[in-house]
């Protein structure tokens, strides 16, 4: 059982930094935070592979990276707990489909769903004061539709492309993310 600990929060050190460097390489940043990339993959293999408790604790340090690291785009403590602290420990809703058949790929979707949800509000309300007049040449009279598009655009993005790198890698990595190799 120790070895397994051990496996455990090694491995957790490993996703996380991998996933600290994978939010550095963007290919698109919107102006006001949030940005498309593949970081939120070694956050979901890690949840996959563990399970929900430590998944939790792993994205929860990914949140705090996320703030200490990535410019901490914030304009007050709530949206620092909101857009950092919830935001990105909610990936680790993931590792409830632990086990399940097709569990990466749903974990994935409820993982990106959950940060959606938590950005969603938290761009509604506490961000609503910064919605331009028009946005994705549309114009805005509600911060709840704004927030949707915003916020929508670079997390489905994201997990388009988390879904795509998952299906490549899902038959080289099936033992490893079944835990066949702890066994």
């Amino acid at each position: 059982m120790s070895n397994k600990n051990t496996r455990m929060i090694t491995e957790g050190a490993i996703f996380l930094a991998l996933a600290q460097v994978l939010s550095y390489l963007k290919l698109y940043e919107l102006p006001n935070g949030g940005s498309v990339t593949l970081a939120m993959l070694p956050i979901f293999l890690y949840c996959i592979r563990w399970g929900f408790g430590p998944g939790m604790l792993v994205s929860f340090a990914f949140s705090c990276l996320q703030f200490l690291f990535d410019g901490g785009f914030a304009i007050s403590w709530i949206s620092i707990v909101g857009d950092y602290i919830l935001a990105y420990t909610a990936l680790g809703f993931a590792g409830l489909f632990r086990g399940k058949r097709g569990g990466l790929y749903i974990g994935s979707v409820v993982g990106s769903c959950a940060r959606f949800v938590v950005n969603y509000i938290v761009g509604a309300t506490i961000w609503a004061e910064y919605m331009p007049e028009e946005f994705f040449n549309m114009t805005m009279t509600s911060p709840w539709i704004y927030s949707a598009l915003y916020n929508g655009s670079y997390i489905v993005l994201s997990l388009a492309l988390c879904i795509v790198v998952e299906l490549i890698l899902a038959k080289p990595l099936k033992k490893f993310l079944d835990g066949a190799d702890l066994q």
